[in-house]
């Protein structure tokens, strides 16, 4: 007479699965997330599959190419070679998983109200495919209470029952790209499960795959904690955009004043201006926050200040650079020659998700300049949500005749592949929104800080 399946003999089977790491792992969506997620799994014991909606990530991943700087050519060529993973886009295949991750993206709508929309259509994906014994988890970053009040009464529209058939868990990622210093499995794992046995389940698995976790009480709370960095970035970095402004208009260098304050060595931690927040995480996720405080009637007055102030900051560029090219050049912004440097959002990466760099471009143009950029690490604009008019375009080669060709200099991303000497011996003018030319030791009378 077999023993009754009941939802502690579901969690000792996958329990048991993944002590051995016989247990296949499912990681969706194969981006700057997924993708080194997967490989870290891969490389932990598992056999990892990575499903993505587009088919040439597919065929790409699977004949050993990367378009990760997280997941080079060498370490997918292991793992693939190892039959540790392999990519699909046949999302029929999560039956086999065992353990099965959301990394989708989490954006926002013109409105800045959350588009919940990757979260909700993998969720029924996910749903049409769950199985009795699946662990399923959510890293995707999102406001308090999705786990639980959106992604499970979806995946319970399968007549499988959260915390008995399946178990659910949320832990947000924690990538950081273009860092040395850290890569997923060094850098702790926020975890939490819905109940008891999903907290038991997620907390085996990730002490799996990477150094050291975090467990927390709830999924709720674990969403917090993603919001609540990303909450602390944007308004410190807001502060010191604000501060640029201030000291600027007293003749007082910020990135002097920054440098100096970070040499006290306790309560005070430096950030610095740039000319706009980029990326997936900061410009975004606070009004994730932000959006679901309104249910509570309670107002998020820090993050909407800080969203405004770092929304200025383009304009504010564009503002020095117009005046500069009068003061220097008596050329007027409408006839300039302007080159960007640096269309990714940060230095050494080539990720151009919210890049400022967009919207430097779209004030200029539309103030009739003519604008190139040359980037590194990006050879061609990707296509983008928000700015679609500029895929396709091309990275200049950067030489001291196209240097001389251009009337000013933009720098807007400090990657280190760039020859900065170079810019300053032939640039006529440069706004520089980094401090990297006081940094790298350049200085000149046509090298303006912005």
């Amino acid at each position: 007479m077999h023993a009754p399946d009941t939802s502690a003999t579901r969690a000792a089977s996958l329990a048991a699965a993944i002590a051995d790491r016989s247990a296949t792992v499912g990681v969706i969506g194969l981006g700057y997330v997924g993708l080194p997620l997967a490989a870290t799994a891969a490389q932990a014991g598992f056999v990892a599959v990575g499903f993505d909606i587009d088919p040439e990530k597919v065929t790409l991943l699977n004949a050993g190419g990367s378009y990760i700087d997280a997941v080079p050519a060498a370490r997918l060529a292991a793992i693939l070679e190892a039959k540790r993973f392999r990519a699909s886009a046949d999302f029929a295949q999560l039956a086999v998983c065992d353990v099965v991750v959301i990394c989708v993206p989490t954006p926002l709508t013109p409105q800045r109200a959350p588009d919940l929309s990757f979260v909700i259509n993998t969720a029924r994906t996910v749903a049409r495919h769950l199985r009795p014994a699946q662990l399923i988890v959510l890293e995707s970053t999102t406001f308090p209470g999705t786990t639980c009040d959106i992604v499970k009464p979806i995946l319970e529209e399968s007549g499988l029952a959260s915390g008995v058939d399946f178990f659910l868990g949320f832990s947000p990622e924690r990538e950081d790209p273009g860092n040395a210093r850290f890569a997923t499995a060094t850098i702790p794992k926020i975890v939490a499960g819905d109940g008891a046995m999903a907290q038991r389940l997620i907390e085996s698995f990730y002490q799996r795959v990477v150094q050291a976790i975090v467990p927390v009480s709830s999924p709720a709370v674990a969403e917090a904690v993603k919001i609540t960095e990303n909450v602390f970035r944007a308004v410190n970095i807001a502060l010191v955009n604000e501060l640029k402004v201030i000291y600027e208009a007293m003749g007082i260098d910020v990135w002097e004043v920054i440098d100096a304050a970070a040499t006290k060595p306790f309560g005070y931690m430096p950030f610095y201006p740039g000319p706009g927040l980029g990326g997936h995480c900061i410009p975004i996720d606070p009004f994730y926050l932000a959006w679901k405080s309104k249910e509570y009637e309670l107002p998020t007055r820090f993050i909407e200040l800080a969203g405004e102030i770092n929304r200025a900051m383009p304009r504010y560029v564009i503002a020095k650079l117009e005046a500069a090219l009068d003061a220097r050049l008596a050329l007027p912004l409408g006839k300039a020659r302007v080159l960007i440097i640096g269309i990714a959002y940060k230095k050494n990466v080539a990720d151009v998700r919210e890049s400022p760099s967009f919207k430097l471009m779209k004030l200029i143009e539309e103030r009739g300049a003519t604008v190139a950029f040359h980037d590194p690490r990006v050879a061609r604009i990707p296509p983008t949500r928000e700015h679609p008019e500029f895929a396709g375009r091309g990275s200049v080669t950067l030489d001291a005749q196209a240097l001389r060709s251009c009337d000013c200099v933009l720098l807007a991303t400090d990657h280190d592949a760039i020859d900065y000497a170079l810019l300053a011996r032939h640039a006529p003018l440069i706004i520089d929104t980094r401090n990297v030319f006081a940094r790298n030791g350049i200085k000149g009378d046509h090298i303006v800080k912005a």
